[in-house]
């Protein structure tokens, strides 16, 4: 197994069996966060090659060969990963309690950087992928850039008017006679 020290970066990756809130469930602990990422052949044969804890889904019908993967650990307890979210509008970064949002969005792209982690285990070893970094870019529909659109372009119109009301004085002077 060659030795594996430096962080990877993989572009234009195919996100799958995202758990970034960490639930339990049939193939999860509670509390452990994590996805998976589809690799090429090629890429996973280098990959396995290197010692990384490379997977296959089960083949399927249509002679395909089975699809390669990896598994990625989310851990927030000694180094938290950079996870970014973009949209036509911005760049968000989430923390630990808003990462679970990305089990929910419908991801147009991502690029991922993996920490690797050596591990031996009753002889047994491997390299373990924990996520580094991720910006992933969400996809919007047309509705959503819409009103986005929309209410900036409201908040650009009230900004003038809005900054002379906050600079106008909150009282009215004049002078108050009894009669």
């Amino acid at each position: 197994m060659t030795r594996v020290d430096k962080n990877l970066t993989l572009e234009d990756v195919t996100i799958a069996f995202r758990n970034f809130e960490g639930k339990e469930d049939v193939y999860n602990r509670a509390g452990d966060r994590n996805f998976a990422i589809f690799l090429a052949p090629e890429q996973a044969e280098k990959m396995l090659a290197d010692g990384w804890n490379v997977k296959f889904l089960k083949e399927r019908d249509d002679g395909e060969p089975p699809q390669a993967y990896l598994q990625v650990a989310v851990s927030y307890k000694n180094r938290p990963p950079k996870i970014g979210l973009v949209t036509s509008r911005s760049l968000t970064y989430l923390g630990e309690k808003e990462a679970e949002m990305l089990d929910w969005v419908d991801i147009e792209t991502a690029d991922v950087t993996l920490n690797p982690y050596e591990w031996v285990v009753n002889g047994k070893t491997g390299v373990k992928a924990y996520l580094a970094s991720l910006f992933v870019k969400i996809y919007e529909d047309y509705l959503q850039l819409k009103w986005t659109a929309y209410v900036e372009d409201q908040r650009a119109i009230a900004g003038p008017a809005r900054r002379e009301l906050d600079a106008a004085p909150d009282y009215v002077d004049g002078e108050y006679e009894l009669t």
